[in-house]
Parts: C-alpha cells; structure tokens; sequence
C-alpha cells in the first residue's frame, strides 16, 4: 500500500485558480478548490506552492482570495518546478514519496515525474477528486493531525527568531517561555499516544509498544495513570510530545513507560517529566522505579534517567509487557538528582492516594 500524501505541492495559474496572473490579472480561484484546501488541511495534509511567478504579486493574489495562510513554504519564481519540489521536501523534511504535485502543464508534471519520481503527480482537473482517494485518506486524524499547520508555521517562526538570536542556546531556550501541560489521557488523544510508543526511539525507555485497546483497557484501570504530555511556548503548541504510563502499587510507583517526541528532545522534555514525577512521589511518600531497556537508540533518555536520581540496584530482570526481553529496574536515589531545565510544568496532581 502507498504512504499516505503528507504535503500538496500546488501549481497557481489554471491549477489552483482560473487564468494566467500576469496575462489576466484579477484571476479568481477554481471552483471547489478551497475545500479541497480545508479539508486535506483538516486532515493533517500540509499544501504549499511551486509556480512560475512573480512571488510578490501571486503571493499577494493568494492573501487577496483569503488561501495564503494554507501554503507553509512557497516557491514561487522562474526555476524548474523539480528544484522547488524537492527543496519543499527538504525544508518541511518530509521523504519525497509523501509528496504530491498538482499542474496543469503536462510538460511540468513529466519534468517532475523524471527529475522526482517518487513524487506523485496530478493533474489540475483532478485535483477535486484528490479528497476521494486512498493516499489523501489517512487511516487516523488527531487532535494534532488537525493542527499540523499550525505548528509548522509555529515552528517557522521559532527558527527565524533562533537564527537572528545572537546569544548562546541557553539565553534562547529560556526567551521560549516554554510551558509543559501533563495530564491523564482521554480517549481523543490514545492514537497520539500509541504513535509515541511506536515511532518514538530515542526517547524511548523501553521500546514496549502499548496498542490503542490496551491504552483504552488502562485508562479505566483505577491503579494506573495515563499521562499525556503537551507543550507549547510563545511561538504555539507543539502538541503532544509525551506518554507517561505509571502504575500505583501502594508504597511504591512503577513507571512502565516514558516516551517523548525527538523534536523536544533538546528542550529537556524527558528531564523535566523526571523531576516533576520524582516531586510527585516525594508528595506522596512512595518509592519510585522505572523500568529501561537499553537499545542502540536511546542514550539520552538514559542520561535523562540518571540525572533525574535513577540508578539499577538490582540486577536485570524480565518483564512481560516487553515479550521476554531483559527491562532493567531502575531505583529512584533522590540524592543523585541534577537540576532539570527551565521549563513551567502545569500538571495533575498525581501524587493523592488511589
């Protein structure tokens, strides 16, 4: 089965509106063609452009008919449209076979199709059928699917203001105001978070996938908590970014899992949870251990372990969630935990009695 389309890559004149811009001027869009921009967008589905252009006036042409805030990284000039597309992939860092192109130059299409040809080409009279078909029909959509643009364009403006910041990492990490939220799961958020166990590696303590129906089977389950972690700063949400699956067992807590999207990685998500959770546990007066699975992968989240106080007191032991494969049983030390980043945690209080 194809991968399903992550980004649209449309031309402008008789594709997504009537007419020639320059020859026609006041060209308006084709009909259907902003729901078609609506809807992939709702599903997760990012759009952009790459036309043969002047940028200022056609970019000034999609503000006009109310479309602009679709397109996320706009090519629009005199190259070839091959050059555009892939540097679109490159930027958005999405593989070129998760990538469409939509014209209405047969000429255009074969010159992408040859210079690019994982990349799928449609032609502008199909392009109100693309909604109907398999590969723009994700099997999911997420709260964060639905908010997919919003936090590329998020992310667009956070690497501008970091490129134009002149002081170190440190001063920049904290100018983000970030703000971490960490509360239980409800059912709207298990698809998110079952992807957290399965795409996630370097963030990854154990590498223990938890399906949808076992999340599901959890969260009614009055001795385990399902956290879903979610961050945001000054520039937008990044959505979730984060699962924490605790189990309550009287005078101690076992963390099961604890996985954190790579993307946060360098804003010390994984150590920020840790020391939030270890706080938690000193509130209520209960032992905290952890269950890691060292892979070729996941050095940084063993250090996040370590510098939050967790050490293997005892020896390797087995774990049947993890199918047979040796878990380490880490043991919180309090007095081996280091600082953890500057970040605002907004949280559930985990810590009252079950």
């Amino acid at each position: 089965m194809s991968k399903v389309v992550k980004c649209v890559v449309w031309d402008l004149d008789n594709t997504l509106w009537r007419g020639t811009l320059l020859e026609d001027g006041d060209v308006e869009l084709a009909e259907g063609v902003k729901e078609v921009l609506a809807e992939l967008d709702g599903r997760g589905i990012l759009h952009a452009v790459a036309s043969k252009n002047d940028h200022d006036l056609a970019w000034a042409r999609l503000e006009k008919l109310g479309v602009a805030e679709y397109f996320l990284t706009p090519r629009i000039g005199w190259g070839a449209k091959s050059v555009s597309v892939r540097e679109i992939a490159e930027e958005l860092n999405f593989a070129l076979d998760t990538v469409a192109f939509v014209d209405d130059q047969a000429a255009e299409r074969a010159e992408v199709a040859y210079a690019l040809p994982e990349v799928r080409c449609y032609r502008a009279e199909d392009a109100l059928s693309l909604m109907d078909l398999p590969e723009f029909t994700p099997t999911s959509i997420t709260v964060d699917s639905r908010r997919r643009r919003q936090m590329y364009q998020a992310g667009q403006r956070r690497t501008a203001a970091r490129s134009e910041f002149t002081g170190p990492d440190e001063q920049f990490l904290r100018s983000l105001e970030l703000r971490m939220t960490i509360d239980p799961a409800g059912e709207e958020a298990l698809t998110r978070l079952e992807e957290l166990t399965l795409r996630t590696s370097q963030m990854n303590a154990t590498g223990v996938h938890y399906s949808d129906s076992t999340l599901r089977g959890l969260l009614t389950d009055p001795r385990h908590e399902v956290l879903v972690v979610t961050m945001s700063d000054r520039f937008g949400d990044h959505g979730a970014v984060g699962i924490v699956l605790l189990e309550k067992l009287g005078p101690a807590w076992h963390l099961k899992l604890l996985a954190t999207s790579c993307r946060v990685v360098t804003w010390g998500a994984g150590s920020t949870i840790l020391s939030w959770l270890t706080d938690q546990a000193a509130r209520a007066g209960v032992h905290l251990i952890a269950d890691f699975r060292r892979t070729d992968r996941n050095r940084m989240m063993e250090i996040a372990y370590r510098f939050a106080g967790f050490d293997d007191q005892d020896c390797a032991c087995r774990s049947a969630v993890a199918g047979g494969e040796d878990i380490q049983r880490l043991h919180l030390i309090p007095s081996r935990q280091q600082p953890s980043p500057t970040v605002t945690v907004v949280a559930t209080d985990v810590a009252a009695p079950v």
